[in-house]
């Protein structure tokens, strides 16, 4: 028996104006919210040896270090030493429709110009709330792990680097994917109350030219879990409310769009299709939620270590050339240059694979410099030398235990043969089936993509972004296997050289903040399109509000809409914008600023409905407004298939 705690709070950055991280396109900028983000956070402790592990996963693109520093010294405030970066795993989903400008370090800021603070503080608040609401749901439950497999959410997009790869490797992804889905439950006297399901997948369902906010597929995934099938309330929730959290694992070269082009396959749509996977995983997880699986027993335990990987020494076991190598300065490839063509292509005139004009210039800069080709090459050098505040290259490598279960933190993105080598050397090490161990990409950082070897000859995408080398892979095998042996044999590890903190360095965004006015004759919330006066389920109900800028105020943990239907003492809300049947859009036109909204009708909605929207207006001070749309009716007839709404409690 474990004590164990679940929190859940909205970490929604700026909806509007917000350049979005992931595919780093200048076009691609926030202006409204599909899916609100959130932060799950789970703490696991011991009660014999009173060891405890905190799990925080996250719908964001990335974490950095500055926003893990920031949330672990509000711990730090609230509960002292309880939670550290040594027991802490703070972790990405990776969806790449979340506003960015939350980083310190510059290259993450091509498409926000600069950071934003407001954004920062939105993640950070909420990662925080999140952790205290698990603290504070502290208790006894009982954690089962459970194994399965998923064969039609992913796809390699990646197959002529995996090919590469030895066939003792290949063989244990007979199809380029790794299908396991890993399940740990956990339940009070037998009731589940949450789930951390890991699966690796790339959380790029949208393509780069979606601009509404969305946690994508895994964001729909726990979404569909907690909303439509527990009927969580995210606006009034209780506090027996099921979590469920979808953390990534080696997702480096696993996508989503089957079809391998983006946002093609199994839909042609690209919502659609972020459900669809979203909702596969779902169903996955929900097997393995009623299998028998393993009682977790044995305790907590955990140890970090930090390597810088821009000069770490490989010794020659895990070089696989018997010779000692080195890890060199970060520099970036034209391969990575060109993307993932499957998920968002980059800049033209880039390529995976060959790039004639930048081998050629390579192979000269190789010859010069043989320290240089012995790191870097057959790398198309393009990016060169990524010092000063650009990226990070200090990694903090984490390895926590939960009775079987091994999770060995990596701040980057793995491709799934070089996650199998890190499992693999934890497990022979520890003495863990390999299925019980998990690399869990994304966490507490990030420095890019890390591939094998093998992989990294062909430099695809993944290989051009894997920033620090050929023997990246080969220097944290090292390290992790320090981390196992330390942990086998109970004792610590050295600390390691862990990177600067930037806070107070940063480059600040000056964004173009809009002055809020109405049209002649307006005020804001007022409706200047309204809803017609009947629809049907399977319809697009749509809405046009007079509105202030978003950035006004976030709505965290709220929303800038409501979907009510009448009841007999009044309006109950049915869906927000945290739904995803609803949409929140903002535009600015020659002359106003409004807010579109709109609402897919469910198969089983009849009656008499209305739209409201909220925001707060500059008006020398904020001032809060809300609108309301017109009555409309909608029939209980025919309509098409569209996903179920919980309802919530009356309101006036």
């Amino acid at each position: 028996m474990f004590l164990c705690g679940r929190g859940i709070a909205d970490i929604t950055g700026e909806a509007a104006d917000t350049g979005m991280l992931g595919y780093g396109k200048s076009r691609q900028r926030s202006d409204g919210i599909q899916l609100r983000l959130r932060s799950r956070a789970f703490v696991i402790a011991d009660p014999a040896s009173g060891r405890r592990v905190l799990l925080v996963v996250n719908d964001l693109p990335m974490v950095f270090d500055n926003v893990c520093r920031a949330v672990l010294d509000r711990l730090r405030h609230e509960y002292g030493t309880l939670y550290t970066e040594h027991n802490t795993m703070i972790t990405a989903t990776h969806t790449h429709s979340g506003p960015g400008g939350y980083s310190h370090h510059r290259l993450y800021h091509s498409n926000t110009g600069g950071f934003r603070p407001k954004t920062f503080d939105a993640i950070v608040d909420g990662m925080t709330e999140a952790v205290v609401r698990a603290h504070g749901d502290l208790s006894p439950a009982a954690l089962t792990l459970s194994h399965g497999e998923l064969r039609d959410a992913s796809a390699n997009r990646s197959k002529v680097a995996f090919d590469n790869n030895p066939a003792a490797d290949r063989q244990w992804f007979p199809d380029g994917v790794d299908a396991q889905t890993t399940l740990l439950r956990i339940e009070r006297a037998g009731r589940p109350l949450g789930a951390i399901n890991w699966f690796g997948v790339h959380n790029t369902s949208m393509t780069n030219a979606n601009t509404l906010i969305s946690g994508d597929n895994k964001g729909y995934a726990a979404y569909h879990w907690e909303r439509l099938v527990a009927g969580v309330d995210y606006l009034d929730r209780r506090p027996d409310d099921f979590v469920a959290a979808f953390a990534q694992t080696n997702a480096g070269d696993l996508t989503p769009n089957l079809d391998l082009r983006p946002g093609q396959g199994p839909s042609s749509d690209e919502t659609e299709n972020t459900r669809i996977i979203g909702l596969r995983q779902y169903e996955a997880a929900a097997r393995l939620m009623t299998a028998p699986g393993s009682v977790l027993h044995g305790g907590v335990d955990h140890r970090l270590t930090h390597v810088d990987l821009g000069a770490a020494v490989v010794r020659p076991e895990f070089t696989g050339d018997g010779r000692e190598h080195r890890t060199g300065a970060p520099i970036g490839g034209a391969a990575a240059l060109a993307g993932s063509q499957e998920d968002g292509p980059a800049f033209r005139g880039f390529h995976e694979g060959r790039n004639p004009l930048w081998d050629t210039v390579s192979r000269t800069l190789y010859r010069r410099n043989p320290r240089l080709r012995d790191v870097q090459a057959p790398k198309a050098l393009v990016v060169g030398g990524l010092r000063g505040h650009y990226v990070a290259r200090n990694a903090p490598i984490q390895l926590l235990r939960i009775g079987q279960l091994y999770l060995l933190g990596i701040p980057a993105e793995v491709t799934v043969v070089a996650g199998l080598r890190l499992r693999r050397t934890v497990a022979s090490i520890v003495g863990a089936e390999l299925t019980d161990v998990l690399v869990v990409g994304y966490s507490n950082g990030y420095l890019h993509y890390v591939t094998t070897p093998e992989e990294y000859d062909t430099q695809q995408y993944e290989g051009g972004s894997t920033l620090f080398g050929r023997w990246t892979l080969p220097a944290l095998q090292q390290v992790a296997g320090q981390l196992a042996e330390a942990m086998r044999d109970g004792r610590p590890v050295r600390y390691g050289d862990e990177g600067p903190d930037l806070t107070g360095q940063e480059r600040l965004a000056r964004p173009q903040i809009p002055y809020d006015r109405t049209p002649a004759d307006h005020a804001f919330g007022d409706v200047v399109v309204e809803p017609r006066r009947r629809y049907r389920p399977g319809d697009l109900v749509t809405a046009i509000f007079v509105a202030a800028y978003p950035n006004n105020d976030l709505r965290r943990n709220g929303t800038y809409l409501e979907v009510q239907r009448r009841i007999a003492d009044g309006w109950e809300t049915v869906a927000d914008d945290g739904d995803w049947s609803t949409t929140f859009r903002w535009r600015r036109t020659r002359t106003a600023q409004l807010a579109v909204v709109t609402w897919t009708v469910p198969a089983d909605a009849a009656g008499e409905y209305r739209i409201r929207h909220h925001g707060k207006a500059h008006q020398q001070v904020l001032r809060p407004y809300s609108g309301t749309s017109r009555m409309f009716t909608i029939g209980s007839e025919g309509g098409r298939h569209a996903e179920q709404t919980a309802s919530r409690s009356a309101t006036p």
